[in-house]
């Protein structure tokens, strides 16, 4: 009995200087989503010898089950709850509407390629300003980011961007004309489009590629091998080195372990199916530490719960605030029964600047992918608000008495995808929603994030007055979104902020290193930590973010001496 006793001692005292745990963790680390912070922390933590596990509310995509066309909703829409389980969200808020994607990979898997690098002028300006020297240490993210994702320069023009490059010249801005930088596989020298090619980025460690073929799918999820999704790099060497990925599971609750409330025993982390109707018996995980990448809207909706819940009541009372949209708007010229096919290239594959602060892409959808095409309608000008929709019915009857048939065929969806070049309009200047979780007046059944704070712009007038010209000078007719005039309520893809970088929790929600403040183990790693309009897709950024907090989490065999405060 005496020597079992001391045998118990000698590895109790083992294990605490080892740094180990006792009983052992399911994982080390579980990450909440697969997108651009996700599945960059899985690959990082995974080289450090962490055990990691990657829970994703989303499915696992192929090219060979992805939707041949939009209108396949119950394959592109993701409503789980309605039978949609694609993997395009579109979700309603009172001050905006956001879409997003939700997959293994993420946004990636939706997402139009595009990764910029923001001015320098954004590390100036929000809750992340003095924090560090931005301008000098961020360079090396991105080009590690760059690298990984194999971002080149768009070699492919289509005549959407040669309509765009037009325009601006028209405008007098052509020289701010650029292709842009995309994170696609255009193939090898000597290779036609299309043709296979052993994995080109990872010396053999990745997937076998094609190169780009210029339909314009990638939106609609690329069927063809072209696009460099975040499961064909990041998460793949992840899961080869040994991360596990649980698709279509949700994380619903996260407690610290043995009533440590500052969860230094770790956390135990509870899943449902997100497929699921109802409610039913989930899954039960232990880990040391968690990674919160479920994208901006995401990861505010689960810290909500679970600072409400009581789980993690220290999470700062900032979460939520300052919430950015990239100052979006989007607008459009059609080309109503044009021979050219605007749908031709890749989906984002040119640039503009109209001024300091304003960019203009152009973007499209495959040729027969309309379903968001009810979404446009005239151009309109005037204020915003009710008076607008006056404005907006008076273009309509006009357009409609001076050319009637030209007017029916650029509103009605058939044939948008080929017919027109949509202009995804940015502007890196301040302005932020607050977003809350609570129950709605329609609905006080259960709680539901709900935005908050001023209007965002719905009309820049800047754009609007290019867009008019644009069409003026290449014989389109311009377009908006119907939401914007009827509703006031404008569209974003980039969704960011709620879950700032700061200096301490009375300013934002985790701490340079994006550790969540009061809390050990616990980090954020996704749009959501991002403190100021960018101006540009955020995916690049995100990415670069996230492989610097990853440099400062330890080894695994490290971890115990080391902490980068």
């Amino acid at each position: 009995m005496v020597l079992t006793l001391l045998f118990a001692l000698v590895i109790v005292e083992h294990v605490y200087h080892e740094g180990l745990s006792m009983p052992p963790f399911d994982c080390d680390f579980l990450i909440v989503g697969s997108g651009f912070g996700g599945s960059v922390s899985a690959l990082r933590l995974t080289e450090k010898g962490h055990k990691v596990l990657v829970v994703e509310m989303g499915r696992r995509w192929t090219p060979e089950n992805l939707p041949t066309t939009n209108w396949k909703l119950n394959r592109y829409l993701w409503k789980p709850k309605l039978g949609l389980r694609g993997f395009f969200n579109i979700r309603f808020f009172r001050h905006v509407i956001v879409l997003h994607g939700n997959a293994v990979g993420g946004g990636s898997i939706t997402y139009a390629c595009t990764m910029l690098v923001p001015p320098d002028t954004v590390w100036d300006h929000g809750t992340w300003a003095g924090l560090e020297d931005w301008k000098r240490v961020m360079p090396r993210h991105y080009a590690t980011a760059k690298r990984m994702m194999g971002v080149v320069t768009n070699p492919i023009m289509g005549p959407a961007d040669l309509k765009l490059k037009e325009m601006a010249e028209a405008a007098g801005v052509g020289d701010t004309f650029y292709p842009t930088d995309v994170s696609i596989f255009f193939g090898k020298d000597g290779q036609k489009p299309g043709d296979p090619c052993p994995d080109p980025y990872f010396q053999g460690e990745g997937p076998e590629r094609q190169g780009c073929i210029a339909c314009g799918g990638c939106m609609v999820g690329c069927r063809h091998n072209a696009k460099n999704t975040l499961d064909k790099n990041y998460l793949y060497l992840a899961e080869k080195k040994g991360a596990r990925v649980l698709a279509e599971t949700k994380v619903v609750d996260v407690r610290p372990l043995n009533g440590k409330p500052d969860g230094s025993d770790g956390y135990e982390v509870f899943t449902q199916s997100s497929l699921a109707m109802f409610r039913g018996p989930g899954q039960r995980f232990t880990t040391r530490g968690v990674v919160f990448a479920g994208s901006s809207l995401g990861t505010q909706e689960l810290l909500f719960r679970l600072k409400q819940g009581g789980s993690l009541p220290k999470i700062s009372d900032q979460l939520g605030n300052r919430v950015h949209t990239n100052a979006e708007s989007l607008i459009a010229v059609r080309y109503p029964g044009s021979a050219e096919d605007m749908s031709k290239g890749i989906a984002i594959g040119s640039g503009i600047y109209i001024d300091a602060n304003t960019h203009i892409e152009a973007t499209r959808y495959p040729r027969g992918s309309d379903a968001l095409g009810p979404l446009l309608t005239l151009l309109t000008h005037g204020r915003p608000g009710p008076t607008r929709i006056f404005t907006w019915l008076g273009t309509l009857g006009r357009q409609l008495l001076t050319s009637p048939w030209r007017t029916l065929r650029a509103i009605q969806p058939f044939g948008s995808a080929k017919e027109t070049l949509i202009l995804l309009c940015m502007q890196a200047m301040d302005g932020h929603l607050n977003m809350r979780l609570k129950r709605p007046w329609y609905w006080p059944f259960t709680k539901v994030l709900t935005t908050g704070g001023g209007d965002i712009p719905t009309n820049i007038p800047a754009a609007n007055r290019f867009a008019a010209m644009g069409a003026s000078v290449t014989g389109g007719v311009p377009c908006t979104t119907i939401t914007e005039v009827l509703f006031n309520i404008p569209m974003t893809a980039h969704c960011i902020g709620g879950a700032g970088i700061a200096d301490t929790p009375e300013h934002g929600v985790i701490d340079r290193y994006n550790r969540i403040f009061g809390y050990k183990d616990l980090y954020v790693c996704d749009g959501s930590v991002v403190s100021a309009n960018l101006g540009v897709n955020p995916a690049l950024t995100i990415a670069a973010l996230t492989e610097r907090a990853m440099e400062h989490v330890p080894p695994k065999r490290a971890e115990v001496a080391t902490d980068p405060s």
